[in-house]
């Protein structure tokens, strides 16, 4: 019987292209409270962390209850464009390349996110992957990133020992995470970090069409 591995993606920046939505959304909560917006490259920079710890870097010193009401506007925010129908696309190759791997009948596919639980789950069953991940990281249960708990437990929900799995993803929190772990890290140049920080990575892809040969070189398996 083959080893079972375990692919583990990162949502925002790497399978989905959600600047969009995160920005506009930024911009609705700093307005809410008549404060000047992030720039949008400081606002993609924190895309990954979970949201109370992006917003304290986003607006620091803020007084406890002003913190709140920020995160508590974003969320509305955010909400209201995905109950109206505003959903970022799958980046190009993700969802061939998530079927290809899904094929492979030891490879396991996870999720270790900034996201929350609701909107995990709301965005899976947006883009139609319900289902596809066997275990799901969500910063309800977790410390942020770059903590590696999200990754420890994925590991251990599966079965999985860490020289059999693989993280991938788009920001130093991602590859950081991954090293904090002892998980080889797959980078993608195509998201929200430039590549000059991914220096964590063990690999740096230019698109997620190339990862089945990555992961089938180092594997020794067909993907």
């Amino acid at each position: 019987m083959s080893r079972l591995r375990l692919v583990i993606f990162d949502v925002d920046g790497t399978l989905v292209d959600s600047q969009g939505d995160i920005v506009g959304a930024m911009h609705a909560a700093f307005g809410a409270l008549e404060m000047a917006p992030p720039a949008r490259a400081d606002i993609l920079s924190i895309v990954g962390l979970s949201l109370e710890v992006a917003m304290a870097r986003l607006a620091p010193g803020l007084a406890g209850e002003t913190h709140q009401a920020l995160v508590a506007h974003y969320k509305d925010a955010y909400v209201g464009a995905r109950q109206a129908g505003h959903s970022g696309p799958l980046y190009p190759g993700v969802a061939e390349v998530l079927d290809r791997l899904a094929r492979q009948e030891d490879w396991l596919l996870g999720i270790a996110t900034g996201k929350s639980r609701r909107g995990l789950t709301a965005l899976l069953e947006a883009q139609g992957l319900t289902g596809r991940f066997v275990t799901q990281q969500v910063s309800d249960f977790h410390p942020s990133k770059p903590h590696p708990a999200m990754l420890e437990a994925a590991l251990a929900e599966t079965g999985v020992d860490k020289a059999d799995a693989v993280m991938v993803g788009d920001t130093s929190f991602d590859m950081d995470m991954a090293r904090a772990a002892g998980i080889f890290a797959i980078g993608m140049s195509y998201g929200y970090h430039p590549v000059s920080a991914l220096t964590s990575a063990d690999i740096i892809l230019n698109e997620m069409a190339a990862l089945p040969e990555v992961l089938g070189e180092r594997w020794g398996q067909g993907a």
